[in-house]
């Protein structure tokens, strides 16, 4: 991290920040503000503004549902966060989380031509942040939460779900499950397997490994163990938060107990969602045909040429390896195919849906390097958004 002293001139401090090119890439922000219409004289003004304007919020106060079509809010996203769980960085406040919520807002944009507005909220008790969120929901067509520190942030999204008609979404969550399954779904067929072949063992229960158990559970995977700091969570655990109860009801059908070293030994898959190292030996215990998935960041829990020599499959959340679990390949398309069928939720078959989309797109160009498509692949967006809409309607939520 760059650090200036305070004695120095700050202008020469911001001059020196600027020579690292992401200080002077996010200098001014990522964002601004465009007009989707020009008002160049006074009959413009009297149609965008007043007297115009008038005609409109008296239509929308008499059929409330015109303001989808006469507003922007169809196509408008409220990114929101407390800067409590920001990347790998920690709590490190409101402030300093909104470069990551501008970057979400751009990549909403590039990728699938949704708007969304950067917001971070000062209050991190769980009833306030509701009730914040809550309070502007008229103005959104839909809430991604981000970076919000576990356990708050499963009890936020449940309570938003249940309390706003718009779809609510917490990406650090799902974004993460979505591509994680949609990679495990091709890493298996690689290895001539399915996912109810498999065993896995994911390490971290947080956002991210909760999510990916609970919708690897729903995808029928043949056993899944979890591990956290204290080890691996069994239903014979004391001191467990529910949450974590709530997994131990429904994974680790063995019974294991014990650590994440021990659980991978004969395991078929490792699933890395924590800052925990493994080591090379460990590795080597899975079984044949292994995959590892080490997607902490920027140090992956094992380093890709080491688990190369022992598994068949390697990702990691990194750009620069092949096989990058990016949440990217999720977010906007799931928004955008929400929208674009009027979904007043998203349900856990639109995820899956989002999975089963994202995983047919890499087809019979199929590899050990390629399980999962890029970021940059300009099908992604659209195949993802239409397999939402299309379960959105299946599901009734459209």
């Amino acid at each position: 991290m760059t650090t200036v002293p305070h004695s120095q001139n700050p202008e020469t401090a911001t001059a020196k920040l600027d020579e690292d090119p992401a200080f002077a890439l996010h200098r001014g922000g990522k964002l601004h503000v465009t007009s989707s219409v020009d008002v160049n004289d006074p009959a413009g003004l009297s149609l965008a503004y007043t007297p115009g304007v008038a005609r409109v919020c008296n239509a929308i106060a008499d059929r409330p549902e015109l303001v989808d079509t006469y507003t922007w809010k169809s196509n408008l996203v409220a990114v929101v966060t407390d800067g409590t769980a920001v990347l790998g960085l920690g709590n490190i406040g409101p402030e300093a989380s909104l470069p990551v919520m501008e970057g979400k807002s751009l990549l909403f944009k590039q990728f699938a031509g949704v708007d969304s507005v950067p917001i971070a909220l000062t209050c991190s008790d769980v009833d306030e942040f509701v009730e914040t969120v809550a309070r502007m929901a008229p103005s959104f067509g839909g809430v991604n939460l981000e970076d919000i520190a576990a356990p708050r942030c499963f009890e936020i999204e449940a309570r938003l779900r249940e309390r706003l008609n718009v779809p609510v979404f917490h990406d650090d969550q799902h974004g993460t499950a979505i591509v994680t399954v949609a990679a495990l779904h091709n890493a298996a067929r690689l290895t001539g397997r399915s996912i109810g072949d498999l065993r896995a063992v994911v390490s971290g229960a947080g956002a991210a490994g909760v999510a990916v158990t609970k919708m690897l559970v729903d995808g029928g995977i043949g056993d899944i163990a979890v591990a956290d700091s204290k080890g691996l969570i069994h239903q014979g655990r004391e001191g467990l938060t529910p949450v974590k109860r709530e997994l131990a009801e429904i994974s680790n059908k063995s019974g294991l107990t014990g650590s994440t070293e021990s659980a991978l030994e004969g395991a078929d898959v490792f699933i890395g969602l924590s800052a925990g190292e493994v080591d090379e030996s460990v590795v080597a215990s899975m079984a044949e045909n292994a995959v590892v998935f080490a997607m902490a960041n920027p140090n992956p829990e094992v380093h890709p040429e080491v688990a190369r020599k022992y598994a068949s499959v390697v990702a990691t959340g990194r750009s620069d390896f092949p096989n990058q679990i990016n949440n990217v390949l999720a977010f906007p398309g799931i928004f955008r195919g929400a929208f674009d069928a009027g979904a007043s939720d998203i349900t856990e078959n639109m995820k899956q849906a989002a999975a089963r989309a994202l995983a047919d797109l890499v087809g019979d160009d199929l590899s050990a390097d390629y399980v999962i498509p890029s970021a940059f692949d300009v099908r992604v967006a659209p195949a993802v958004a239409t397999a939402v809409a299309e379960q959105a309607r299946a599901d009734g939520v459209a």
